[in-house]
């Protein structure tokens, strides 16, 4: 049976001018034993359309994580690390992670308490509310009905490992029926309704297209530095009420009262990632994660009246590089330019990480239990109590880094 395609159902809310390329239903193929020429097909279509969909799916968990590796062979372990996340218990992200003991690419997420797991007895999970991290909060009284995006970001260390290409996603169990309405309280109003427990993604392409020229050439001309372990670094700070980086309030750590690190394992990364097919410029930057913004200068022979940083920056001040990089990825994260996936029993969903952005939506009353399994290799289930949401992540730590923009680009854009 051939490889069939079709459209992502997009919501309401969304911009169908702004979703022809983003997105794909696959049909006719098992996901989890492709045939080499299936792959190649499935690859293609990834790259082009930066997330596929197959309905249906079922997939063992030694399947997920070969189709994952698939798109990097020479990729091994967990894209923060195998074991990293228990290890550093002042990172934001260890309250929400809960490594398999019997392998160590595999992450539990969710709410509520899992028993006798793959050699976890007992794990008490905890879904990420934007009330532990957010400066401000939705009222109490509104918490079940609103929600809010809790980070918009890629999966990525941004430490030491390099990025994951791909990120698969498999659902086992999901809420169903109920919707939740997205406040992004940053004054403008913005709203957006989404299903209970959705994935919300952007486009990182489209990130780029919609800016304007002055920006742009900002974009093609820049390089962020990360903080060293910055999950760590931005623990005591808080976020943007859109989930769209850190409000600067000088809580994060100083470089002392962090884990030993090394200077050589700082990533500074460009702000665009070139797509490996269709050579399209994604805007890939992790806004909670950036603590430095080095700008090139124009090249020469380039117009210069009404540009930014005409003889390039190095901008060090978090205020101003926050700043400017949430006036260049607010747009993107409008009601219209976002999909939230619905999700429904055995999706299985695979994104490009080097293509997209996301983040985790959601406010789940205490119990409501609801259970991620970030996973590789290993995804059989224990006793799982009143499960209302169950779904297996992998993605691996990547064997290259991304490639930014060519010459060619610079000289178009800047």
């Amino acid at each position: 049976m051939a490889i069939e395609v079709a459209p992502l159902p997009l919501p309401p809310s969304a911009d169908p001018t702004k979703f022809v390329d983003f997105g794909r239903e696959v049909k006719g193929v098992n996901p989890g034993s492709l045939t080499p020429e299936q792959f190649q097909e499935i690859r293609e279509l990834l790259f082009k359309h930066d997330a596929l969909l197959f309905r249906n799916a079922d997939l063992t968990p030694e399947q997920q994580y070969l189709l994952t590796k698939a798109f990097d062979p020479a990729s091994e372990s967990y894209g923060h690390g195998n074991n990293k996340t228990g290890e550093t218990k002042k990172s934001i992200l260890h309250p929400d992670l809960k490594t398999i003991p019997r392998q160590p690419q595999v992450q539990l997420i969710g709410n509520g308490t899992v028993y006798d797991h793959e050699g976890l007895a007992e794990a008490k999970l905890k879904h990420p509310h934007h009330r532990t991290f957010h400066k401000t909060a939705i009222p109490e009284e509104d918490d079940l009905n609103f929600t809010r995006f809790y980070r918009w970001h890629i999966d990525a260390a941004l430490y030491d490992l390099s990025p994951p290409m791909v990120t698969t996603l498999y659902g086992l169990k999901v809420p169903a029926g109920h919707t939740q309405t997205i406040r992004y309280d940053d004054g403008t109003g913005d709203e957006l309704e989404v299903p209970l427990g959705t994935t919300a993604f952007v486009s990182g392409h489209t990130m780029f297209e919609i800016l304007p020229e002055e920006l742009k050439s900002v974009a093609v001309r820049g390089k962020v530095q990360y903080a060293p372990h910055p999950y760590v670094w931005m623990a005591p700070a808080h976020a943007m009420s859109t989930g769209l980086g850190i409000e600067t309030e000088n809580l994060e750590l100083p470089p002392s009262e962090l884990p030993a690190w090394d200077k050589e394992k700082i990533k500074t990364y460009p702000l665009l990632w070139k797509n490996p097919v269709t050579n399209n410029l994604h805007f890939q930057v992790h806004p909670c994660g950036v603590q430095t913004l080095i700008i090139d200068p124009l090249p020469a022979g380039t117009k210069r009246e009404g540009a930014l940083y005409p003889e390039g920056a190095h901008l060090t001040d978090l205020k101003e590089v926050r700043e400017l990089m949430y006036k260049m990825q607010r747009p993107a994260i409008a009601p219209p330019l976002v999909y939230p996936h619905d999700w429904s029993e055995k999706d299985l969903v695979l994104f490009h990480n080097r293509g997209v952005l996301h983040s985790v939506v959601g406010a789940f009353a205490p119990d409501q239990v609801r259970a991620f399994h970030q996973a590789s290799t290993v995804r059989t289930f224990g006793d799982v109590h009143e499960l209302t949401d169950l779904v297996s992540q992998c993605n691996l730590a990547a064997s290259t880094e991304p490639v930014g923009p060519s010459e060619e680009d610079v000289k178009k854009y800047a």
